[in-house]
């Protein structure tokens, strides 16, 4: 047999072994890596809400907590990149990034969340600030161009279910204008992260996101100072527990829940990863029933578990032939 006709034979098995059906497992552009940072952000940022909430219940100001715990993160995340030589001033193409995390993610949402609690109650208050998934399902299709399966129609569709559960619209009182106001806050902060989430998207850094996070968190705190100044009312009397509190989340839950946060939105397709974040609200009511003693009622359990079937529905990987 000559040497023509081997790589004849060769190249018709490849062509037969290329083209023979299979299965294969399609993770629709979801990393792993991303899951787990998808996973942290919702332990690290849902656990700071019952914490949050205790240091207020002690004492502390909810916009005062807002600031210290936006300084604490920018310092913490300044000294571990010096120390790992990697603190320097982000570029021009940093700036979508930056500026989206700093001015939406981080200075409107607390300002926003923290001047609704005065209205809203902060179970509900802790739900409706994260329903990013209402804003970024369209934006994703309109700025994004990123297809959305059925799949992941459905996912957005249980895990909304699962917040207006959770939310108890039925129970809102809604002929008092403080209220709505404080409703349209949330739903502000809410949008907030979603334009974050598209914008991260959209324009990617060229720095990582860890080297992105003190430049972040200090431009959330300079915006946030003029705000906890003007409201006025002094920092309130703080408890040694609340002190703890504020270092845990500032030095700790902060940073690396921040972090997780933006690089989840940027390693994973916008829609699966602001379905994923309602999973934030649902830790932050089951750690609040565990720790704080607040009753788990049947509304609770139903729409923590809508929401929950939403998160894994959008990151479980489709099956398809190939």
């Amino acid at each position: 047999m000559n040497q023509a006709s081997v790589r004849s034979g060769t190249s018709r098995v490849s062509e037969r072994i290329a083209t023979a059906p299979r299965r294969t497992w399609d993770a629709g552009g979801i990393a792993p890596a991303g899951l787990a940072q998808l996973a942290g952000s919702i332990v690290l940022l849902g656990g700071a809400w019952p914490i949050t909430k205790y240091a207020v219940n002690t004492g502390a100001t909810p916009l005062w907590f807002a600031e210290g715990r936006a300084v604490l993160s920018c310092l913490a995340a300044a000294v571990l990149l010096g120390v790992m030589r990697r603190l320097r001033v982000p570029g021009r193409a940093d700036l979508p990034a930056l500026l989206s995390v700093g001015l939406l993610q981080l200075a409107a949402f607390f300002a926003l969340v923290h001047a609704a609690v005065a209205w809203v109650p902060a179970g509900r208050t802790a739900i409706l600030c994260n329903v990013t998934s209402v804003f970024v399902a369209p934006l994703s299709l309109l700025v994004l161009r990123e297809p959305i399966s059925r799949r992941r129609w459905a996912a957005t569709s249980l895990g909304l279910a699962g917040v207006v559960v959770l939310m108890g619209p039925w129970a809102i009182d809604w002929s008092r204008a403080n209220v709505l106001v404080g409703h349209a806050f949330l739903l502000g902060a809410a949008a907030g992260w979603a334009v974050t989430i598209i914008v991260v998207r959209r324009f990617p850094p060229r720095a990582s996101m860890l080297e992105l996070l003190p430049w972040c968190f200090g431009l959330a705190s300079l915006v946030l100072l003029p705000l906890v100044l003007l409201e006025g009312g002094g920092v309130g009397r703080w408890s040694p527990g609340g002190v703890a509190a504020l270092a845990f989340i500032g030095l700790l839950a902060g940073p690396v829940g921040t972090w997780c946060v933006m690089q989840a939105a940027v390693s994973l397709p916008a829609l699966v990863a602001s379905v994923g974040f309602l999973g934030t609200p649902v830790t932050g009511l089951l750690l609040a029933s565990a720790w704080l003693g607040e009753p788990m009622t049947a509304d609770l359990l139903f729409g923590s578990a809508l929401v929950l079937g939403g998160v894994f529905c959008a990151a479980w990987p489709g099956r398809v032939r190939a």
